[in-house]
C-alpha cells in the first residue's frame, strides 16, 4: 500500500517547484525575499494540502497510524529531495540549505513540513 503514496510524493515535487515558479514571476518580484518566502508557504501549504486531500480520499491509510507514517515518509522524502537538489545541483551551501528551518528570522519552510506530516492524518480523520 506504499506505492500510491510514493506516486502521490512523487507529484508533490512538481506541485512545490509550481509555487516556486509563481513566486519568482509574481509576487516575489514585488515583495522583499523575505516575505515572498513568506506568501510562497502559505501558497504551498495550500496547494499542496488540496493534493494531499485528494490522495487521502483515493487511497484511504487503513488507520490514523498508517496515516502518520505517510506524512513521515512525505517529510522524510522531502527533506531528502532538498538537501539533495539544493546542495549538490543547485549548489547552495548548507547554511543557505538550514537557513529556511529558522523560525525566529521569519522562514517558516519549517511549518511546510509540519503540514506535510501531519495533513494525511487530518485528512484520514476527516473523511
Amino acid at each position: 500500500m506504499v506505492t500510491p503514496y510514493l506516486i502521490a510524493w512523487v507529484v508533490m515535487v512538481p506541485i512545490a517547484i509550481l509555487n516556486g515558479v509563481l513566486r519568482e514571476s509574481t509576487y516575489g518580484r514585488r515583495l522583499s525575499e523575505l516575505r515572498a518566502h513568506q506568501l510562497s508557504t502559505v501558497t504551498g501549504i495550500v496547494l499542496l494540502g488540496a493534493f494531499m486531500w485528494a490522495v487521502i480520499r483515493a487511497w484511504p491509510p487503513w488507520s490514523g497510524g498508517q496515516a502518520l507514517e505517510v506524512g513521515l515518509l512525505w517529510v522524510l522524502l522531502t527533506v531528502a529531495f532538498e538537501f539533495s537538489f539544493g546542495r549538490f545541483v543547485v549548489k547552495r551551501s548548507w547554511t543557505e540549505l538550514i537557513r529556511d528551518y529558522d523560525l525566529l528570522k521569519g522562514r517558516m519552510w519549517l511549518l511546510v513540513l509540519v503540514w506535510v506530516a501531519v495533513a494525511p492524518y487530518l485528512f484520514y480523520r476527516l473523511r
